[in-house]
C-alpha cells in the first residue's frame, strides 16, 4: 500500500516488540484491555486450564479496532484529515469506521455483498459511508475510491502498523498469564497471528503458538506447510460459516512473520465450529461469532492427541475469541440444533 510521500512508512520486512509497545501507548484508553476468562471446559482427558481472550468485548465487537486505530494514529494529521478508505467483510470495516469517528475524519468502507448485515449496519452506525460490491472486486473498488478521494487506504492485515496494533493482544496475554503454555489464534489474513507471535516470542518464549483455520478456508495452513504463500479462490473460502476468515491468502509480511514464529496450524471442520459457537453461549454465557469459536474447536481436537504434528504442552492454554458480531438469525439457527 502506498501512503502519501510526506508520511514515514515503516519498513515492510519486520515488526518489532518496540512497534507493539508504541501501539500499546497509542491504544491506551482507546481499546479495551480484554479479560482472560477461565472456561468451564474441564475433561477427563486433560488437566489443562483453558482461557478465552475475549476480544468480543472490544467496543466494536472484535480485535480489529486495535490495528485500525493504530494505523490512523500513526498517520500525520494532514494526511489523516483527507479521510480513509478500507475494504472488509465486516470487522475491519467497523474498526476503521470507529477509529475514523474518534479522529473526526471521513471514512468510506467497501463491503462485499455476502457480508453479514449486522456488520454492515454497525459500520454505518459509526458514520462511515458504505459501498457494496462483489467479494472478488472489493480491493479494486477500494483502491479506486482512495485514488478519487485522495484518501489513505487502510489495509486489513498486511501492514506493520496493523500487525503492531493487533499484536497488543499478545502483550496483554503475556502480562496476565506469563506462564501460558499454548496460544491458539484464529487466522484469516494473518495480522492477529503475526502480531501475537511477535509479542509472545519475546515475552513468553515457552509458549506454543498455533494458528487455526476452517478446513474449507485453509490457505494459511497450506502456505505454512509448503513454505510458499498460497491463495485459495474466494469461491472456496466463502463456503465456511466463519465469515471473518474467508480471506483468500495471508499477507506477504504476515506470512514471513508466521513461518518464522508460529509452531503450526490446526484446521477444523464446519460442524465443530458450529458446536463451539453454541457451546460458548450455553456453557460459558459468551456470545461469539463462528470465527471466534474456531480456536476452542481446535483445542478440543488437540485434547484427544496429536493433530498435524502438534500436541498441547502442559500448562494453561489461551484460545482467542476474535469477535462477537454474529447475526441474530445465524445465532438462533446454531442454538436450535
Amino acid at each position: 500500500m502506498a501512503l502519501p510521500s510526506n508520511d514515514t512508512v515503516p519498513s515492510n520486512d519486520t515488526v518489532t516488540l518496540d512497534d507493539l509497545d508504541a501501539a500499546a501507548k497509542r491504544l491506551a484508553g482507546v481499546a479495551v484491555v480484554t479479560p482472560l476468562i477461565r472456561l468451564p471446559y474441564d475433561t477427563p482427558q486433560s488437566d489443562h486450564n483453558v482461557y478465552a481472550k475475549a476480544e468480543s468485548f472490544q467496543k466494536t465487537g472484535s480485535f480489529k479496532l486495535r490495528g485500525a486505530y493504530n494505523f490512523l494514529a500513526a498517520l500525520s494529521a494532514d494526511v489523516r484529515q483527507r479521510g480513509v478508505v478500507a475494504h472488509s467483510s465486516g470487522n475491519h470495516a467497523q474498526g476503521v469506521a470507529c477509529a475514523a469517528h474518534m479522529f473526526g475524519v471521513p471514512a468510506t468502507i467497501v463491503i462485499p455483498d455476502n457480508a453479514p448485515p449486522v456488520k454492515v449496519h454497525r459500520t454505518e452506525a459509526w458514520g462511515a459511508a458504505v459501498v457494496r460490491c462483489a467479494a472478488r472486486d472489493r480491493v479494486d473498488v477500494a483502491e479506486q475510491i482512495a485514488t478519487e478521494q485522495n484518501a489513505t487506504l487502510v489495509p486489513p492485515f498486511d501492514h506493520p502498523w496493523i500487525i503492531a496494533g493487533q499484536g497488543t493482544v499478545g502483550l496483554e496475554i503475556a502480562a496476565d498469564l506469563p506462564n501460558v503454555a499454548n496460544v491458539l489464534v484464529c487466522t484469516g489474513g494473518g495480522g492477529l497471528l503475526a502480531g501475537i507471535a511477535t509479542a509472545l516470542r519475546e515475552r513468553c518464549p515457552q509458549a506454543q503458538i498455533i494458528g487455526v483455520e476452517p478446513e474449507l478456508a485453509a490457505d494459511a495452513a497450506e502456505s505454512f506447510r509448503s513454505g510458499q504463500l498460497t491463495a485459495w479462490d474466494p469461491s472456496d473460502t466463502n463456503r465456511t460459516v466463519a465469515d471473518g476468515v474467508r480471506t483468500p491468502s495471508l499477507g506477504q509480511l504476515n506470512f514471513d512473520i508466521i513461518r518464522r514464529k508460529v509452531d503450526g496450524f490446526v484446521t477444523v471442520p464446519e460442524e465443530a465450529i458450529r458446536d463451539m459457537t453454541r457451546w460458548y453461549v450455553l456453557e460459558a454465557r459468551i456470545v461469539v461469532e463462528p470465527t471466534g469459536a474456531m480456536t476452542l474447536a481446535a483445542y478440543r481436537q488437540l485434547l484427544h492427541g496429536e493433530v498435524d504434528g502438534l500436541t498441547l504442552q502442559p500448562g494453561p492454554t489461551v484460545v482467542l475469541v476474535s469477535g462477537g458480531n454474529v447475526e441474530t438469525e445465524r445465532l438462533l439457527e446454531l442454538l436450535s440444533v
